[in-house]
């Protein structure tokens, strides 16, 4: 290939990434403990001095919108996402662009809706192979926080958090509203902080939730706290 034609298909190919970016945006979740990047099986201190590791964290966002500053709504047909933080990719999101237009806000839901629930086990990211589904019963965990703390008097100290239920008057559903000031190069960042979480939790008193009721629906209104514009 000769030099020129090398440089027009560089040149095309450097074209089609921009014109992909533009018509796209990115929202990137991240996990934080205490406003730091949170490291999997890594030892963190609570603000209740409860020594810390997190092993495993799952949270389903969907019905998800992106509002822009003329009012305007986005809304994502069959939203439904895993944020996994063993899996770095499914914590990015993209979704299409519209040109010349502002993001003021990003809306999700914290979990599952009743009408999925009583669908059936779906696939994808639904799929009870990803492990965030109990039975019909019950369907789908919202959220998953697992880990291990001296301070749990439990089988090798670990705690389980298990969120979810979406039967009245259990329905662990909750819906955020991340405001964008900045989305620099198509990206918008929102932050997860387990510190926030775990700073309301007795561990001692209560390291373990696996079925929906009233204390899931407190700690559902606790995980809520823990998302922000990053």
């Amino acid at each position: 290939m000769s030099k020129t034609l090398l440089t027009v298909v560089l040149w095309l190919c450097c074209i089609t990434v921009q014109a992909q970016s533009k018509d796209s945006v990115t929202v990137n979740f991240k996990l934080f403990f205490d406003h730091k990047p949170l490291q999997l099986k890594q030892s963190y201190v609570t603000v209740n001095k409860d020594t810390v590791t997190i092993s495993t964290f799952k949270c389903y966002v969907s019905d998800i919108a992106i509002q822009y500053t003329d009012q305007t709504v986005y809304h994502e047909k069959n939203s439904h996402h895993l944020l996994d933080s063993e899996i770095p990719n499914s914590m990015q999101i993209r979704f299409p662009q519209v040109k010349e237009k502002v993001i003021s806000k990003v809306i999700f839901k914290i979990g599952i809706d009743s009408i999925t629930n009583t669908s059936g086990a779906l696939s994808g990211d639904l799929d009870p192979v990803k492990g965030m589904y109990w039975a019909w019963q019950s369907g789908y965990i919202n959220l998953k926080i697992e880990g291990q703390s001296p301070s749990c008097k439990t089988r090798k100290q670990q705690f389980q958090f298990h969120l979810g239920g979406y039967l009245p008057p259990y329905n662990a559903l909750r819906t955020k509203v991340i405001p964008v000031t900045i989305a620099n190069d198509n990206t918008v960042n929102i932050g997860m902080d387990l510190a926030v979480f775990l700073a309301e939790v007795n561990l001692a008193i209560t390291p373990s939730v696996m079925t929906p009721g009233k204390t899931a629906m407190e700690l559902a209104d606790i995980s809520a706290k823990m998302f922000y514009s990053e």
